[in-house]
């Protein structure tokens, strides 16, 4: 599966913005879905991940309740809409996918889309 991230972009403290994850070559439903981000200087960390049907979901603790990731297996994409964005949560975003396991996890993700930059001004 090819993944595509876009919806990336500059924002000020308190804004919002919503990525999207175009899936191609295979259907997304086969997939449990993931968001990842990487700051400059830091190692790539854990956003949220979403089960195949869309009915289970998890985050990382410094962005529940700020962020929601949704699936549209219709339309193959995957979403993360990021609300009360802070300056910390600047990154390259990244969305990947896995294969085999049906359950929300926050490893072994085999596939991975380019990358989309978000930048929070204070």
């Amino acid at each position: 599966v090819q993944l595509q991230a876009s919806g990336g972009g500059m924002v000020q403290a308190g804004g919002s913005l919503r990525l999207s994850c175009a899936a191609s070559g295979r259907t997304l439903s086969s997939y449990v879905m993931g968001w990842f981000r990487q700051a400059p200087g830091k190692d790539r960390q854990f956003v949220a991940a979403v089960n195949r049907g869309g009915g289970s979901t998890s985050y990382a603790d410094s962005v529940k309740g700020r962020f929601t990731i949704s699936r549209d297996n219709a339309k193959n994409t995957v979403y993360l809409h990021m609300n009360s964005l802070k300056p910390e949560d600047t990154a390259v975003y990244y969305c990947a996918a896995r294969s085999v396991v049906s359950v929300v996890t926050s490893t072994g993700y085999d596939y991975w889309g380019q990358g989309t930059l978000v930048t929070v001004s204070s």
